[in-house]
C-alpha cells in the first residue's frame, strides 16, 4: 500500500517483474493523489531514461481519449486509482524496463509523480518448427517382365555354356581315344637307316611271322 502523499503529490507503485510468455501483458499502475486537479494524463515509457512513450490515456470528469505508439499495440484504461496498460503482440526486442508517469494536468498547480522503481517486463519467445505435412508420394511398382527377361536370358546362356561345355569335354575325349587306337597300328616294320643302303641289305624287311609266336 502507498503511504498518504502530502497534498498536491503523486506517488506510484508497480510490480518489479513481469513475464510474458503469451506475447500479452498487462501492466498495472497503482498511484495516489489527495489534489483538487479534476484533468489527468497517465503515460508508459520504455527504457532507463523513459525516452520512448509507448501510449497514454487522459481523462476528466465527462471525457477518456488514448493512443499508442504506432510500435506498440497497447491500450490503456483508468479504474479509480489506478491505470491499467495492456499491451499484446510484444515481440523479444520489447524486453526492457517499463515506467508509469501519472500526470495532473489542471487545474494548476501542474504535478506529476517521481519516477517509480519500473517493472522489467521479460518478453519470452518459443521457437516452434511448423513442418508442412507433404504427401507422401507412393511409386506404383515397375512391371516385372524386365527382370523376368534378365532371368530367362541368364538361365539360357548358363544352359548353352554348360551344352557347349559338356560337347568339347566328349569330343576331346573321343579324340583322345582314337588317339590311342591309332598308336598300336602304328606300322612297326624297321627301315635300314640310308648309310646302310650300299651293304647288302634288302631295300625292304621281311614280313614278320606272328603265327610262331601264338599257342
Amino acid at each position: 500500500p502507498l503511504p498518504p502523499p502530502s497534498e498536491n503529490k503523486i506517488l506510484v507503485a508497480q510490480r518489479p517483474l513481469l513475464i510474458v510468455a503469451n506475447k500479452t501483458a498487462t501492466l498495472v499502475c497503482n498511484y495516489t493523489y489527495n489534489g483538487t486537479g479534476k484533468e489527468f494524463r497517465a503515460s508508459l515509457h520504455k527504457g532507463t531514461d523513459s525516452a520512448v512513450e509507448v501510449c497514454f490515456i487522459s481523462w476528466n470528469t465527462t471525457k477518456i481519449s488514448s493512443n499508442s505508439n504506432k510500435e506498440f499495440n497497447c491500450q490503456g484504461i483508468h479504474d479509480k486509482d489506478k491505470v491499467i496498460f495492456n499491451l499484446w503482440n510484444m515481440s523479444a526486442s520489447q524486453t526492457d524496463i517499463y515506467f508509469c508517469k501519472i500526470e495532473a494536468m489542471y487545474p494548476p498547480p501542474y504535478v506529476y509523480n517521481e519516477k517509480s522503481n519500473g517493472t522489467v517486463i521479460h518478453v519470452k519467445v518459443f521457437f516452434v518448427l511448423f513442418l508442412k505435412e507433404t504427401p507422401i508420394q507412393t511409386q506404383e511398382p515397375q512391371s516385372a517382365i524386365p527382370l523376368w527377361i534378365m532371368v530367362t536370358v541368364t538361365g539360357v546362356l548358363a544352359f548353352y555354356s554348360m551344352l557347349i561345355t559338356a560337347v568339347f569335354i566328349s569330343y576331346w575325349q573321343k579324340s583322345k581315344k582314337n588317339m590311342y587306337h591309332q598308336s598300336d597300328y602304328m606300322n612297326m616294320t624297321p627301315r635300314h637307316p640310308p648309310y646302310q643302303k650300299n651293304k647288302g641289305y634288302p631295300s625292304y624287311a621281311p614280313t614278320r611271322d606272328y603265327t610262331a609266336y601264338r599257342s
